[in-house]
């Protein structure tokens, strides 16, 4: 076997470790396979003899890709829910079957990252999103990250710090009892699809927050309050209709359907018994990526 191919195996060792980072930095499966493969290419070039750690190395080297990439988005538009054009953004869900996500997922979501924390994220500078990811997630040292940045490790240690102030009060923790959150989807369900207002307010936490993302080729909503809400979620009780239950970002959640293609995708974020947001993806581009199969797993 060459050097090369030595190379390219263990380099497709650390790839879900590297996906999983890119995941959390980017909010976009796409992307995130996207800078893991720019990782690839700038291995492939580089003298590799001479790298000590290279899961070390490769989580560096996506983290700056990614932290390039992010600045750029930083550039196009001001609103971190809005993007260039002020469609409502909503990070890529990872969609598994109610049974539970298969192994690759679960390296991908490994340590609980609901669409809830994605969102906030976006909401962080790119230097705080990468101090915070690599550092709080997967333990890098701050003295390692301070260069990707250009900080010092005490200015990078500041911007982690103040970025895991901004997402614990952002996405604090939610409900974890799997049996209580579907039960608490399943009653939001069958009210939408009755069209059952009250009964759409009690499952709602007063502050709720529905993001809806149709990318380019539909409408995106932003809505706030459980009457807003439990209103949105009655004008479109024909996604309740085709709902089938599925696990988003492994919590329990909704994959609307229709004729084989879907529809939409329903996260739910759950706290003290209710539904504190609700992030659905109506966008067909992305949507197409869905793999339905999984739900019937």
């Amino acid at each position: 076997m060459s050097g090369k191919d030595l190379l390219a195996l263990r380099f497709e060792e650390h790839r879900p470790h590297l996906r999983a980072v890119a995941y959390r930095m980017l909010g976009s499966l796409g992307e995130a396979e996207d800078a893991v493969q720019e990782a690839w290419l700038k291995l492939s070039r580089s003298d590799s003899d001479a790298v000590e750690n290279l899961g070390g190395w490769l989580t560096t080297v996506v983290g700056r890709v990614c932290l390039d990439l992010l600045r750029s988005r930083a550039a196009r538009r001001e609103d971190p829910l809005h993007d260039q054009d002020g469609h409502v953004r909503v990070p890529d869900p990872v969609v598994s079957g109610p049974s539970g996500p298969d192994p690759e997922q679960e390296m991908l979501l490994a340590d609980s990252v609901g669409i809830a924390l994605l969102v906030v994220l976006e909401t962080l500078t790119p230097a705080e999103r990468l101090a915070f990811v690599l550092h709080d997630t997967f333990a890098v040292p701050f003295d390692e990250i301070a260069p990707v940045i250009g900080r010092t490790p005490a200015a990078t240690r500041q911007l982690a710090s103040r970025a895991r102030r901004r997402v614990q009060a952002g996405a604090p923790a939610p409900d974890t009892d799997p049996v209580r959150q579907r039960r608490i989807v399943d009653a939001f369900l069958a009210a939408s699809r009755g069209g059952d207002f009250e009964a759409l307010v009690a499952v709602l936490d007063p502050d709720v927050v529905a993001r809806s993302d149709g990318g380019t080729l539909r409408p995106s909503l932003l809505r706030r309050g459980a009457s807003d809400v439990a209103s949105q979620a009655i004008t479109f009780a024909r996604f309740a209709e085709a709902a089938r239950p599925a696990l988003v970002n492994g919590a329990p959640g909704l994959v609307a359907v229709a004729e084989g293609r879907p529809l939409s995708v329903m996260a739910f974020t759950i706290r003290g018994g209710r539904i504190t947001a609700l992030d659905i993806l109506t966008d067909p581009e992305r949507l197409a990526r869905v793999d339905l199969e999984v739900l019937d797993g």
